[in-house]
């Protein structure tokens, strides 16, 4: 470890601290360069530049997110900034669009697409993780394959997909929201083998009174073995049990739960449900989902791929202009009722009742937009139904 760990106010990690970002040191050692150079000419136009994924659109949606970081990122420096709105859909075009004197945010441009792509990503994941198992109930179990300081994201950008919860603490916290879980191998392991009811037990005695009885059920034995000594240790008071059978073991998966399920009711215990976790992804979600009541999902969301925005000036003074290969002219991006997604000059006549997704983000400075999980979520779930 670099530096002397004693010293309290020293971050002993390999993270940056939030002052960094915020005054722009988290940038591309080219943007320093350039703001040396402009400063040097006396030069900083007025510019308009766009963030975009694809310039136009694919036939493939993905969900915006990241941008409350963003606006947090920009208050207060004399831009105006329109962006789409979290937790919308989109499929090409800008999904926000910055306008002031280029030295005024030129610096903030790698943190500007790292807080979008990262959490796009992670939005667009977990919604197609909530496609796959509509009903069920699906939490998020991912923050283990991420860098911590990332576990708020992706906590974040899973509820605002839809799914139902999230297991990190710390993540909770951050974004004003309770953690769940149920327990891991290494509670029942602690008590040893052939003692799998005495952790049942403990766990039933300890933990609040709201918390779910789930029982973990597949550490030392035969699955449908432990379910059952877990239903007859707890009784009435056991809601679930939970199946996390190592991928080396599990064999055929689906036939496991069956099984479980079917002993389960077999023995009376048809209101004890069955939560499934372990690697699962969308395509496992839409096999068991019939024979399942709830999933954990980790590494189908946290491994998504970034979403490879690009940030491009696209006027000066009021000139369209671009580099070669992209779009000049400012645009706008509409969403239509039949749920078509529109990119189009913005001094063109919009489509017919074409509803323009690029809104207000930062005025004179000053965010003017509220950020709600709620309703991040709930734009989600109507674009989900309705895009096209």
């Amino acid at each position: 470890m670099d530096g002397d760990a004693e010293d309290e106010d020293e971050n002993p990690f390999d993270t940056l601290s939030p002052g960094a970002i915020l005054d722009g040191t988290a940038t591309d050692a080219y943007f320093d360069r350039t703001e040396a150079t402009l400063e040097h000419a006396g030069r900083n136009p007025d510019v308009t530049v766009e963030v975009t994924a694809d310039q136009f659109p694919t036939g493939e949606f993905e969900v915006f997110a990241g941008v409350e970081d963003v606006a947090n990122l920009l208050s207060g420096l004399a831009v105006d900034v329109r962006a789409i709105e979290e937790g919308r859909l989109f499929d090409g075009g800008p999904v926000m669009r910055i306008e002031g004197p280029y030295l005024e945010f030129a610096r903030y441009e790698t943190s500007i697409l790292g807080f979008l792509s990262q959490a796009s990503a992670f939005a667009t994941a977990a919604l197609e993780v909530r496609r796959a198992a509509p009903d069920s109930q699906v939490l998020s179990f991912g923050a283990r394959h991420l860098h911590p300081m990332l576990a708020p994201i992706v906590e974040r950008t899973a509820l605002v997909a839809g799914l139902d919860g999230f297991s990190h603490v710390a993540a909770g916290e951050v974004i004003g929201r309770e953690a769940g879980g149920t327990m891991p191998h290494a509670l029942i392991i602690c008590y040893g083998r052939g003692n799998q009811e005495e952790a049942w037990r403990a766990f039933d005695e300890a933990v609040a009174a709201d918390v779910p009885r789930v029982a973990l059920c597949d550490t030392f034995s035969d699955e449908v073995d432990e379910t059952l000594r877990a239903a007859e240790t707890l009784g009435d008071d056991l809601d679930s049990v939970r199946i996390d059978t190592t991928s080396s073991r599990r064999g055929d998966f689906r036939q496991i739960l069956r099984e479980v399920r079917w002993a389960l009711d077999e023995r009376g215990h048809e209101d004890v449900g069955i939560f499934a976790s372990g690697g699962l992804g969308p395509d496992d979600l839409r096999e068991l989902r019939d024979v399942c009541e709830g999933f954990g999902v980790g590494s189908a969301i946290t491994s998504a791929d970034p979403i490879d925005f690009a940030l491009d000036i696209v006027a000066i003074e009021g000139e369209p202009i671009a580099k070669r290969g992209k779009l000049a002219g400012v645009k706008e991006v509409y969403r239509t009722p039949d749920g078509g997604h529109h990119v189009g000059l913005a001094k063109r006549e919009p489509p017919e009742k074409g509803e323009a997704l690029l809104k207000p983000l930062i005025e004179d400075g000053e965010i003017v937009r509220e950020f709600d999980i709620d309703a991040s979520r709930e734009r989600t779930r109507a674009d989900a139904e309705d895009v096209r």
